[in-house]
């Protein structure tokens, strides 16, 4: 089981919560990617919004300067919003980086994206939201799969490539791409259908319920004659490791009541309410917050449910102290890690 973190950024905030610097959130998050290959963690990934208080809206220079930096851990985009990107760039950026690393530590995850102020922002229209993925995610396949440099497609959404080179390629000639969803069944047959590994957000709820959609990922996949190593589940959860239970509740919690009373304003949200929080951080919740005895029984027991091969988690947002990040990666890599093997070990 590969152990990992994942984050949009987190701009810190002054003691009156008022946001300091979003560049500084941005170093803060390099910074976190460093240490995390520094204490062994399997993975990270750097996810895509465009909000003061999330501003890492540029997975691709941000896993290229990581890159630079790190010996060993795995890089991703958790995800890249191609509905409204350009495939060809994101293909560039990620294979860039992927040169940079040596080779064979960037991931590309495909995603439409929880949010949709990328749809303004880049000027696309939210009404052709199926279209866009649907057509922008074949072009990227086109491009990874091609054994040459030279591409040519066609479609709806942006002008035709004839016979143009895209380059660099990646070392080992193809990227991996995950697909993401947040539960949607039709994305998990797309994936299967595809051939794709598959990442399921989850970010509420009882993450057992994802079952089911593994179930039809991995049967849509059988269908479509597609097996080996490609047919793969990782998650991605909410989640802060500390030393004991009540220090990673009370740690996480703030930024949680933040996150969603930010949410509440901008989607119309009621107001976050603690014993929300204290349900979903207790099992069979969707919020992996504990001690590291808790969150590694929590990972075991899901894994009995999805078969998943790597677990990731978001701790950082709401202004969370950057120690308090540090030291969650650090307990995922070092204490976690080895607690999840032993306990699928045994199984």
């Amino acid at each position: 089981m590969e152990i990992g973190a994942y984050s949009f950024g987190d701009t810190p905030l002054d003691p009156d919560g008022s946001p300091r610097s979003t560049a500084e959130g941005i170093r803060n998050l390099f910074d976190a990617i460093v240490a995390a290959d520094k204490v062994g963690l399997d993975y990270f990934g750097i996810g895509e919004h465009h909000t003061v208080s999330m501003p890492a809206s540029s997975p691709g220079a941000m896993i290229a300067a990581a890159a630079a930096a790190t010996d060993r851990i795995i890089l991703g985009s958790a995800a890249s919003i191609i509905s409204t990107d350009d495939p060809v760039r994101v293909f560039q950026q990620l294979a860039t980086a992927d040169a940079i690393s040596g080779g064979g530590r960037v991931e590309i995850t495909a995603g439409r994206g929880s949010s949709v102020e990328t749809f303004p922002l880049f000027g696309y229209d939210l009404a052709d939201y199926d279209r866009l993925y649907a057509e922008k995610l074949d072009l990227l396949m086109t491009i990874n799969d091609s054994p040459t440099e030279s591409i040519s497609w066609s479609g709806t959404v942006r002008p035709a490539l004839t016979d143009l080179a895209v380059v660099p390629r990646p070392v080992r000639g193809r990227l991996p791409i995950w697909l993401a969803t947040g539960g949607n069944a039709a994305s998990s047959a797309r994936a299967g259908k595809l051939g794709l590994p598959v990442s399921y957000g989850i970010i509420g709820g009882e993450p057992h319920r994802f079952a089911p959609l593994a179930e039809l990922y991995r049967r849509s996949a059988t269908q479509a004659g597609h097996t080996g190593e490609d047919i793969k589940v990782s998650v991605a959860t909410f989640g802060l490791v500390a030393p004991t239970k009540n220090e990673a509740l009370e740690r996480f919690y703030p930024g949680w009541h933040n996150l969603n009373v930010e949410m509440g304003r901008l989607r119309g949200w009621g107001a976050p309410d603690r014993r929300q929080f204290d349900t979903q951080a207790a099992a069979p919740g969707a919020y992996y917050v504990g001690d590291p005895d808790d969150v590694a029984e929590r990972i075991a027991h899901l894994h009995g449910y999805l078969g998943h091969m790597r677990h990731f988690f978001q701790a950082d947002f709401g202004g969370l102290p950057q120690e308090h990040l540090l030291e969650s990666i650090s307990l995922l890599a070092t204490e976690v890690k080895p607690r999840v093997a032993r306990l699928l070990a045994a199984k």
